[in-house]
């Protein structure tokens, strides 16, 4: 496996595990777990991220709920067909993790790095208050002829400088991982309450 597709999709946080481990698949025996990582902003919120841990990692018996974690790894995408379409399912992909003693003062938490090519034209809007935000949908290539699509959004400067990006331009983007809820609506009588991830995103070079 080429360290250069690795080195093109990095991430790295540092949380609080808020779940237990939950099954997601198994490959070649080996399997694979999620598990919940509330990672705390500069301001009072925080971040809830999705971690796929695979079991030759971590006990996945144990309960840590309440401990502190380094992972690091890559942020992936697969597509679950659910209600007749694909929706887009977000994870931080561990390689490698690391219980702290507490929680780490001042410490970078939570740093994504991507290097891959617009798939769909930018969406540039402003809100109420005038604040510019583009939308970016990267897909960032992984071995085997796979990719993963990463939504990424940009405010003000960088989101007036992503809106002129083409698809299929070469595009290296920083940030950190975001959640954010939202309401699904399914009928005319019944909504439920999800969680969208994407890149917020801090700096930019277009290639």
């Amino acid at each position: 496996m080429s360290d250069k597709v690795i080195e093109n999709n990095q991430v790295s946080v540092i949380g609080e595990i808020v779940s237990g481990f939950t099954f997601s698949h198994e490959v070649f025996g080996e399997g694979f777990y999620m598990v919940n990582v509330l990672v705390r902003r500069l301001s009072d919120s925080a971040d809830v991220i999705p971690v796929m841990i695979s079991e030759r990692l971590i006990d996945v018996a144990e309960d840590y709920t309440g401990e502190y974690i380094r992972v690091a790894g890559q942020f992936r995408s697969y597509n679950r067909h659910e209600e007749k379409k694909n929706r887009l399912v977000l994870s931080v992909f561990a390689r490698e993790v690391e219980f702290l003693e507490e929680e780490v003062e001042n410490a970078k938490t939570n740093q994504i790095f991507l290097d891959g090519y617009i798939c769909k034209s930018p969406v540039y809007r402003k809100t109420p208050l005038g604040r510019e935000i583009a939308d970016l949908l990267i897909a960032v290539n992984r071995p085997y002829g796979k990719s993963d699509y990463i939504p990424c959004i940009c405010w003000g400067r960088n989101a007036r400088f992503a809106s002129g990006f083409e698809v299929g331009g070469r595009v290296q983007i920083w940030g950190r991982i975001q959640s954010r809820e939202y309401v699904k609506k399914i009928s005319e009588t019944e909504s439920e309450r999800r969680t969208a991830y994407e890149v917020s995103v801090s700096k930019l070079e277009y290639a």
